[in-house]
């Protein structure tokens, strides 16, 4: 009788365990995790994404290629952004992409992965990495691939990176759970998509107990891939609203929490 009654507490509980934990509450005791990350160090993100992070309390991680126009322009906004703790990770330094892919001809031959070594583009991150610690002083960062490339003319560059990063963020649109690849986060990207088409994947996160990265470009503007700003700021509010079920950490804490 005695194990009877074990057996059918076990099977009561079961189908809530997962790795160990309760489903629905690992991401620190919460349904679900989402980071919101945002691209190439655009305007748009210092004067209206970052203000409206700031008016809720939350937080976001901006990939910057060390030669973006608001680095050497407005470097004392994005120092004050990351002292008021948004996340300022590694873009690599010119932004270079493979030209070879169908509708890659915007990519500069100066700039072209495919000619790259795998030499001159640690150097290139090593450099980057040095301009962002100018700025926020951090010495852990994450990255982000350009255009999802991992390859250095025929070298991979991913075993190289974690030897300078403690994760990376890819372009593959995928919910992850606690078996994520460190070095290759899944990551949906956003291209007009509305206000409410964005709440539902956060409500199949919360249903599915996944992390969920969001990727964005522009914000109201400023660049081809773009969101209306009423929307992204829709996503935000909700965010907010159920701040108790979501957890709405940077990139870099995210990944130290999985790492655990």
């Amino acid at each position: 009788m005695k194990y009877s009654l074990i057996f059918s507490i076990t099977l009561l509980f079961l189908p809530l365990i997962t790795n160990g934990q309760i489903a629905g509450r690992q991401w620190q005791n919460h349904s679900c995790a989402v980071v919101l990350t945002y691209d190439d160090g655009l305007n748009v993100h210092l004067d209206k994404v970052i203000p409206s992070l700031d008016s809720v309390g939350l937080k976001g991680t901006f990939y910057i290629p060390a030669n973006a126009a608001t680095i050497a322009a407005r470097m004392d906004d994005w120092k004050r952004a990351a002292e008021n703790g948004h996340e300022l990770g590694n873009h690599t330094l010119f932004h270079p992409c493979s030209g070879s892919p169908a509708g890659r001809e915007w990519v500069s031959p100066d700039y072209d992965l495919d000619t790259y070594t795998l030499r001159r583009f640690m150097d290139e991150i090593k450099v980057s990495n040095t301009v962002l610690k100018m700025i926020d002083g951090k010495e852990i960062r994450t990255f982000a691939y350009t255009c999802g490339d991992m390859k250095a003319g025929e070298d991979s560059f991913y075993e190289e990176i974690q030897n300078e990063f403690i994760s990376a963020r890819g372009v593959i649109s995928r919910f992850e759970n606690s078996n994520a690849d460190l070095f290759n986060i899944g990551a949906f990207m956003i291209n007009g998509q509305t206000g409410d088409q964005m709440i539902d994947m956060v409500k199949q996160a919360m249903k599915s107990g996944s992390l969920l990265v969001f990727l964005f470009h522009g914000v109201g503007g400023e660049h081809s891939l773009n969101v209306d700003l009423n929307d992204h700021n829709r996503l935000v509010d909700f965010l907010k609203a159920n701040e108790k079920e979501i957890w709405v950490p940077t990139f870099l804490e995210v990944s130290q929490y999985l790492r655990k």
